[in-house]
């Protein structure tokens, strides 16, 4: 039996099912401690959506469900039929991961992401922001915008707004309360 080529041995082998994506490889566990990507639990590394989909987009991850592979674009369609914005929110986790950041879910705090300074850890330290990934095409209502400024500033981070174009290019506003 021929051996498996070298990319495919180094990759982490991952599980999706019930919208779970995990494994129990040492290489996620290294992943893990070196760039705190996914988060422990029994044992497995568990894996956001958007970290598995980056972990496939730059070739770290094989991903199977029910034996089958599942390549980047399958994972983005099953992403995309739980949430329309997921292309966009994608983008976003792209670009501040490969700037240097953390960024992981928050959804416990009723927003999109939070995102942790450079050299940061989480479950060390605390995010420093809440991030909202945008399309340009969308109108924000002050509602809208005074409901993310108040999550923000109820979990003691600032307000991250991702601004997507329709090049795919980020413009990044943050918005932080000022004492008179």
């Amino acid at each position: 039996m021929p051996a498996k080529p070298k990319q495919e041995i180094d990759k982490i082998q991952a599980i999706y099912s019930a919208s779970s994506i995990s494994s129990n490889s040492q290489k996620a566990t290294a992943l893990f401690g070196d760039k705190r990507y996914g988060e422990q639990k029994q044992g497995k590394i568990v894996y956001s959506i958007y970290e598995a989909l980056y972990l496939l987009d730059t070739n770290k991850l094989e991903l199977k469900h029910k034996n089958k592979k599942l390549n980047f674009e399958s994972l983005l369609k099953k992403a995309e039929e739980q949430d329309k914005k997921s292309w966009i929110k994608y983008l976003v986790f792209k670009d501040m991961r490969q700037r240097g950041y953390i960024i992981k879910t928050a959804l416990k705090f009723g927003a999109d992401f939070r995102v942790y300074e450079r050299g940061k850890q989480p479950g060390q330290e605390h995010a420093k922001w809440i991030l909202y990934p945008v399309s340009e095409n969308h109108a924000l209502t002050w509602h809208e915008f005074s409901a993310k400024q108040r999550v923000a500033h109820s979990t003691k981070k600032n307000l991250l707004i991702a601004v997507v174009d329709e090049e795919e290019d980020i413009t990044y506003y943050e918005i932080s309360w000022i004492r008179p």
